[in-house]
């Protein structure tokens, strides 16, 4: 999850670089968000695997979605798990373990290290905005997709909470340029000049906050989210009390997938 500030690549860097911070939010969206069946478990409801597929996920951080679902990898002939921080696949080894037919590798969806035609299956997760050229990312994509293979990529809204959250905290400007660069507004038309067939689903959800100090946490883990971190604890403490109501704090959340032939 991302709260698409600034898409300042060293701020992108310092955000993914340990499993830590990522990690808060991760267990902040779970803890929070009003649809319980959970956004990997969403998001693996989707995927068509099938026996002896190859898949290739790019950008797969921690690979928390795929804990207890060691079943549905089971039944590929292979699935590479890359990233570009080594950190992010080694915790991803050690949610999902190592067994013959999954890999770890660190790579760049700008210049996949992998063969035309490799895979039945490629994922991408909640990244594709960080990509500097995004062009040359989907075009890797589609080099290393086979024939009739299926793309499934991730991503968030323009109506997300980090706009309400600037707005409470009264951001504009230089203090928050939201990361527009890939949405499930302009997504498909982004996508639509690599891929012929392009569905969009939605992910139904919501932030029901019912403890402050979890939601100070999550902002404080955003190095793209400068402006607020670098307030007083106690003044983003006062700022959210503003906006609470009967000891809760609601946020719209807007996620979605692409599912690209």
């Amino acid at each position: 999850m991302q709260i698409g500030s600034s898409n300042d690549s060293e701020a992108v860097k310092a955000q993914y670089a340990v499993p830590k911070g990522l990690d808060t939010r991760l267990t902040f969206h779970e803890k929070y968000s009003v649809n319980k069946q959970g956004y990997g478990e969403w998001l693996v409801s989707h995927y068509n695997f099938r026996d002896g597929i190859n898949v290739l996920e790019i950008g797969s951080g921690t690979g928390s979605i795929w804990i207890g679902h060691e079943n549905i990898l089971s039944v590929c002939g292979k699935y590479i798990f890359t990233d570009l921080s080594e950190g992010m696949l080694e915790t991803a080894k050690k949610n999902i373990g190592e067994h013959d037919n999954i890999e770890y590798r660190i790579a760049d969806i700008q210049c996949l290290p992998f063969m035309d035609e490799s895979f039945d299956v490629v994922i991408a997760n909640s990244m594709l905005y960080h990509v500097p050229d995004i062009k040359k990312g989907l075009q890797e994509v589609r080099r290393v997709l086979k024939k009739g293979g299926e793309f499934y990529c991730t991503t968030f809204g323009e109506q997300n909470f980090t706009d309400k959250l600037a707005e409470w905290f009264k951001l504009g400007g230089e203090d928050f340029k939201p990361n527009h660069n890939f949405t499930m507004q302009n997504g498909k038309e982004i996508l639509s000049r690599s891929f012929e067939e392009i569905k969009s689903v939605l992910y139904e959800d919501s932030l029901h906050v019912t403890e402050t100090e979890d939601l100070v946490e999550y902002l404080l883990s955003l190095s793209s989210f400068k402006a607020v971190i670098d307030l007083p604890v106690q003044k983003i403490r006062d700022i959210l009390k503003e906006h609470t109501v009967d000891g809760a704090i609601d946020l719209p959340k807007e996620y979605g997938m692409f599912i690209c032939r």
